[in-house]
């Protein structure tokens, strides 16, 4: 009984470890949502690190995490770093392009839990009176995370989290254009 269960136990293990490799070197999350205001209006809430407090998903999982601003004010060079608890780990953002009003590039590097290192871009597409923001965020899969995303995708896990940024972004400002 007892190598019964070990066999079986290596064998769902082996099979985790088989799909794992299958799955692609790079992750891809984006999500969209039309805002019925300009990018003028929306492009600030994004382009200054101080401005993502009122909409950051992030922001509400610890109401004592440590943040730090350096470089410049807001754009590019600006830089915003945060440590807080197990739900927000530790990091820091950086600006690395912008074209204003139509996007912001940012290097994301995870410290905790696990290290890593993304791109994030927003854009912002005028519309017949509206404007599509996109936030987009790519980067690697090291084996460890595409053993996690057997269970579980990336997208899955940081999509809502965007959707909710985004939402409140759309609240910002449309409540800024009325």
């Amino acid at each position: 009984m007892l190598k019964t269960v070990g066999v079986i136990l290596l064998a769902a293990i082996a099979i985790i470890l088989g799909i794992a490799a299958t799955k692609p070197d790079t992750f891809t999350v984006t999500r969209n949502i039309e805002i019925a205001a300009p990018p003028e209006t929306i492009h600030p809430l994004v382009a200054d690190f101080r401005n993502w407090t009122s909409w950051s998903p992030w922001e509400e999982l610890d109401p004592t995490m440590r943040r730090t601003y350096s470089g410049a004010p807001a754009g590019v060079g600006s830089v915003y770093a945060w440590d807080g608890n197990d739900q927000v780990g530790a990091g820091r953002m950086e600006i690395v392009s912008m074209s204003a009003p139509r996007d912001v590039g940012i290097r994301l590097a995870f410290i905790r839990p696990i290290e890593s290192v993304n791109q994030t871009r927003f854009m912002f597409e005028p519309r017949d009176g509206t404007t599509r923001v996109t936030w987009h965020m790519s980067g690697p899969m090291p084996f460890i995370s595409k053993i996690m995303s057997v269970f579980v995708s990336m997208d899955s896990m940081i999509g809502p989290d965007f959707e909710k940024g985004l939402a409140r972004i759309k609240a910002l400002a449309e409540r800024g254009t009325h």
